[in-house]
């Protein structure tokens, strides 16, 4: 009979980063039975990596309140639901020469690590689409987030024809069909937001039509003012903009508003390969940020100095109980 990972983590990861691994699970899980909420954080190219497949359950199931991430993490879960076939895997990708580089560049294929992005499939499968629907919010006089465009445009159905994945294994489908409050700090360095920056540069589309990171921030500050009664958790997954941003709505909150009842993030756990000694941000570790207001002196705090790509679907596999 095959037992869960969660046993199989339990019993052989004792000591070490592996040790975390179950520590921060464990905690993630009290904070949730007690009644927390949880914001996750994706950096990196996790949706690339197909982290969907897992993290679109923790989603059904509940144990995400909120997203911060990138705007290639909303938007490359996306492409892989549509062009996943056309996909290319380069497991030989350090070997490869800067002409073996131009090679699939003139191929349009856009290289992640092993994993090459199909541009004709992927990117313009999509913007003829995702076009109409910023100029008819526009022409409506509308504004919108950018994760607010993507919902629309999964749950019109106009890209159900494309469909190359399972669709329960797309994490962005997951969240919007339960309306998953999302913030996208820096979504204009995405490949939608060129694409969107260049329809602005030639007078199709309006850079207002799109609402902007300050707005982003100014929503999360009203939900977490709204949410915090019983605590909100941080699950960073990588470092960067889509944990930075979100981590620092609570220093603003009491420090800049004045609103001194404001609690602390109630869990804090970042899944890192970055250095410390380097000077940055992203591999601080957890207590450092008590200097910055944003942990208490006695938050659960872990830090797992490792691959995302592997950490993160064990942790999730055992607060799914597999």
């Amino acid at each position: 009979m095959e037992k869960p990972i969660s046993e199989f983590i339990e019993k052989y990861f004792l000591h070490f980063n592996a040790a975390a691994i179950v520590d921060a699970a464990k905690e993630y899980e009290n904070q949730l039975a007690n009644g927390s909420k949880m914001l996750v954080s994706l950096a990196g190219a996790m949706s690339t990596a197909e982290i969907g497949k897992i993290f679109a359950e923790m989603i059904r199931q509940g144990k995400v309140d909120i997203i911060s991430c990138t705007g290639a993490n909303l938007e490359e879960d996306v492409m892989n639901l549509v062009a996943h076939s056309h996909y290319k895997r380069v497991p030989n990708y350090r070997d490869l020469t800067p002409q073996d580089e131009w090679d699939l560049l003139l191929k349009g294929l856009n290289r992640v690590t092993d994993t090459c992005i199909p541009e004709e499939e992927a990117f313009r499968r999509l913007q003829k689409h995702v076009f109409k629907i910023w100029k008819d919010t526009e022409e409506n006089n509308e504004r919108l987030f950018p994760h607010e465009f993507m919902y629309k445009l999964l749950l019109s159905g106009v890209l159900e024809e494309y469909y190359e994945i399972d669709p329960k294994n797309s994490w962005m489908l997951a969240a919007a069909e339960v309306n998953l409050p999302i913030v996208v700090p820096g979504w204009e360095d995405s490949t939608m937001g060129n694409i969107f920056a260049s329809y602005v540069v030639k007078g199709e589309l309006k850079a207002s039509t799109m609402k902007s990171g300050i707005e982003y921030m100014t929503f999360l500050a009203d939900w977490y003012t709204d949410n915090s009664d019983n605590g909100i958790g941080f699950f960073q997954i990588g470092g960067g903009i889509a944990g930075d941003f979100p981590i620092c709505v609570v220093p603003m909150l009491y420090q800049d508003l004045e609103r001194e009842d404001t609690p602390f993030w109630s869990y804090f756990c970042q899944i890192s390969d970055s250095t410390t000694s380097y000077g940055s941000y992203s591999g601080a570790v957890p207590n450092e940020k008590i200097t910055w207001g944003k942990l208490d002196i006695d938050t659960p705090k872990f830090i797992i100095e490792s691959d995302a790509t592997i950490v993160a679907p064990l942790i999730f596999a055992y607060l799914l109980k597999m």
